[in-house]
């Protein structure tokens, strides 16, 4: 399963390159009655990314092109700073596997959809047999697994904002709108190829609510929500099949 987490930590990686902004120009720095009055885009971006980067937990949910593969990313987490996290990622449409990291313990299910997709070009036998032994139960390794340090730097917060926290913007204000529910306002951003839309909360703390990468050849979008709430990282009931005993 190592191509799936090395995946993951480059849906991360992704996902925060659109954060590294800090002001410059704003063609319309004076609105008195819109949120963030007097502010350039970029200025917002930057309370935007003060804001992300200070969360001590949050949830991503969304998708994203994968350049070593060309398929699609899908995850859904909730993840924190202790290194802790509870969701479910996979590749387009083929299946889903869900995560649980805590304590020294890395906790995995798998779909036969997931498990057959990534054991493509393997022996019938060998797939059939582990998808037999794997599908729809849990799995556990410790932080010592082969594949674990890809997967444990995925599910800590501060490793996967922590290319977020330096550069420069030329984001550009835009109009206001909605995400789920809250007031966001519209930042645009062009970055060679790459064209960014944010979307950063007007009221409360000014989080990232969302990202869109909306350039044709790489079309993404993540959203940000449940900020500074316990991450749901509890260890599987029932029975769990121990991947380092096994080998």
């Amino acid at each position: 399963m190592r191509r799936t987490a090395l995946a993951a930590v480059c849906l991360a990686a992704a996902v925060t390159a659109g954060l590294t902004g800090c002001g410059t120009q704003d063609k319309e720095p004076d609105r008195a009655k819109e949120p963030f009055a007097g502010l350039t885009g970029g200025q917002i971006a930057e309370r935007a990314l003060e804001a992300t980067t200070g969360a001590e937990s949050l949830r991503m949910k969304g998708d994203i092109r994968d350049d070593e593969t060309g398929g699609t990313l899908r995850i859904d987490m909730a993840l924190n700073k202790k290194g802790e996290c509870a969701g479910t990622m996979g590749m387009g449409d083929e299946g889903t596997a869900e995560l649980i990291k805590t304590g020294d313990s890395i906790y995995m299910k798998y779909d036969e959809a997931f498990l057959r997709a990534q054991s493509e070009g393997e022996p019938k036998g060998e797939v059939d047999a582990t998808v037999a032994m794997l599908a729809g139960k849990w799995t556990k390794m410790s932080l010592k697994g082969a594949d674990a340090d890809d997967v444990a730097a995925f599910c800590d917060l501060g490793v996967v904002l922590g290319d977020a926290e330096d550069g420069s913007s030329e984001a550009e204000r835009g109009k206001t709108t909605t995400i789920d529910g809250k007031r966001a306002i519209t930042l645009t951003e062009q970055d060679g190829k790459d064209a960014y839309t944010f979307y950063v909360a007007t009221e409360g703390k000014p989080y990232l609510l969302r990202l869109d990468n909306t350039s044709p050849e790489d079309p993404g979008s993540i959203t940000f929500s449940r900020f500074d709430e316990p991450v749901p990282a509890r260890k599987p009931s029932g029975q769990v099949l121990d991947l380092d005993a096994l080998g």
